[in-house]
């Protein structure tokens, strides 16, 4: 049954936001039945084109704004969000399947960026005085120019969270944004435009289109002046090579096989109920959850049953509450890699402590959470992101050696280290190479700590969001030099070697003093 908020007014009001000229429409799925949930427009490479071009108008008068008058829109947005949550949340469950808390989770993550950014983009946008290449004689200024057309390429496992934690600051920086949501997931992106536009944002300012990737998000990608993705790492990839080719640049958060550490020392009830939380967040379709954990042998046993005990009595329903510990995956072929997983895993040894199977009783793409042990290098679940609810434990005997497995791994997007001493736990947490490691907690803090920049090292991605990278990568930074008497060429009067030897005495000069 599908939330009674989600009205065919409310999908015709957020559909009519997106740039499509033609009648075709593709159907989203409700998928805690399903069923159909709605049909939205198809937009065509000249929809992508018409919608940059549009954007681009709309940005120059954008770009004159005061940046403490676009920041206040922003502050409106805030309490919106906050005033529709339940709309939200039920738009979030029925297109993904998630639970509500995940759902609230989802909606909340926005919040803090947005609060950051007003707060700080004001200060992080101003011009910046610099040392000029002469004291006195030369005044230096960085300013910081909006790139134009930010196109924004997001996934349907947070549509709404990853969606505008990334447009946001794109627009705060004074740029326009093109956002192409993935189309399974299109309402809850399109709720969140709705209300930034009753916020106050200037029309044509935040286009949204909506299509296949391969069409639509190659000639968003065609055509930005920057380009924000997430996704997998081979689109990735892709997205690079063709912004690289047009010399723009890009930011991309990918793929993870994330690992999650618990120490000798670890309060190991606080790690397992830790190690749910994080691991089966989202049904695991979470880019920062984890799939690897290594613990110490020392704690191992001690672990494994707290742990199984956890996942045992989590509860799994396909309700519009907040009763359900997890959730759904969203569609048969998140189900049918797990499954593939899974079962791979089983036929070569595996064994299965705990879920393993589906659970269409409850939903069609529910799957139970799932523990495993005894995993090899040839099982698909060993090196491969499953991206779903399935973790895989391993017994170490010392830190060197979780360390050395956990960084033996092509990716490096998130990581969690578990234990008691927290010098030491920070010394553990040095040695991975994660983008962000998180201690006594999985995924939340880092990712919620918005002052700090947060991306993947390796095959997981380039760039970062949040923090003042998140904001500035929007931006060319441009050197303004004003020159208040001439240094470069000598008066007419005055021989050049003589000016020369002026220049040289000056540099020991200030050698001397301490001015480089």
């Amino acid at each position: 049954m599908t939330a009674s908020s989600i009205t065919d007014a409310l999908v015709d009001r957020l559909t009519d936001r997106v740039t499509a000229s033609t009648s075709d429409t593709l159907s989203t799925v409700d998928v805690f039945t399903g069923g159909t949930l709605a049909k939205v427009p198809h937009s065509s490479v000249a929809d992508v084109v018409q919608a940059i071009e549009e954007a681009r108008v709309a940005q120059q008068g954008w770009a004159r704004v005061d940046v403490g008058e676009r920041a206040r829109i922003f502050d409106r947005f805030h309490g919106l969000i906050l005033k529709h949550a339940e709309v939200l949340f039920d738009l979030l469950q029925a297109e993904t399947g998630k639970s509500r808390r995940d759902a609230f989770l989802e909606a909340s993550a926005p919040l803090v960026t947005i609060g950051y950014y007003v707060r700080k983009a004001p200060a992080l946008l101003r011009p910046q005085r610099r040392q000029g290449m002469m004291p006195f004689a030369v005044k230096t200024t960085e300013q910081r120019v909006p790139k134009g057309v930010i196109g924004i390429i997001t996934p349907w496992n947070y549509p709404f969270a990853l969606s505008f934690t990334d447009l946001v600051p794109a627009l705060i920086a004074g740029n326009a944004v093109v956002l192409k949501p993935d189309t399974q997931t299109a309402l809850s992106t399109l709720y969140g435009v709705d209300l930034l536009y009753q916020a106050g944002l200037p029309q044509g300012l935040l286009k949204v289109v909506l299509g296949d990737g391969p069409v639509v998000g190659t000639a968003l990608v065609d055509n930005a002046d920057y380009v924000g993705f997430t996704g997998s790492t081979r689109t990735g990839r892709e997205v690079a090579a063709r912004a690289g080719q047009r010399l723009i640049g890009s930011s991309l958060e990918l793929g993870g096989k994330n690992p999650l550490l618990v120490l000798a020392d670890a309060h190991v009830g606080r790690a397992a109920a830790g190690a749910v939380q994080t691991c089966f967040s989202n049904t695991g379709q979470l880019c920062m959850s984890p799939e690897r954990v290594y613990v110490h042998t020392a704690v191992y046993d001690d672990f494994l049953a707290r742990f199984l005990d956890e996942v045992n009595g989590m509860k799994l329903t396909a309700g519009y509450d907040f009763g359900a510990d997890m959730g759904s995956l969203i569609s048969q072929r998140q189900l049918d890699t797990v499954s593939r997983h899974v079962e791979d895993a089983r036929s070569k040894g595996a064994t299965v402590l705990a879920g393993g199977r589906a659970r269409p009783d409850i939903g069609p793409f529910f799957y139970e959470p799932t523990v495993l042990t005894d995993v090899t290098p040839d099982m698909l679940c060993y090196a491969n992101e499953t991206f779903g609810p399935v973790v895989s434990v391993y017994r170490v005997v010392d830190d060197r050696e979780a360390i050395e497995r956990a960084n033996d791994t092509s990716f490096g997007l998130n990581a969690s280290v578990f234990g008691r001493n927290l010098k030491h736990a920070a010394s553990v947490a040095a040695q991975l190479r994660a983008g962000t490691v998180n201690i006594n907690d999985g995924h939340i803090v880092g990712f919620g700590s918005a002052d700090a920049p947060m991306g993947g090292m390796k095959d997981s991605g380039l760039g970062r969001r949040n923090g003042a990278e998140g904001l500035l990568k929007y931006t060319e930074a441009q050197n303004v030099s004003l020159q208040r008497i001439p240094l470069t060429t000598p008066p007419k009067w005055l021989p050049y070697t003589l000016y020369a030897k002026g220049l040289q005495l000056t540099f020991r000069l200030f050698r001397r003093s301490g001015i480089r």
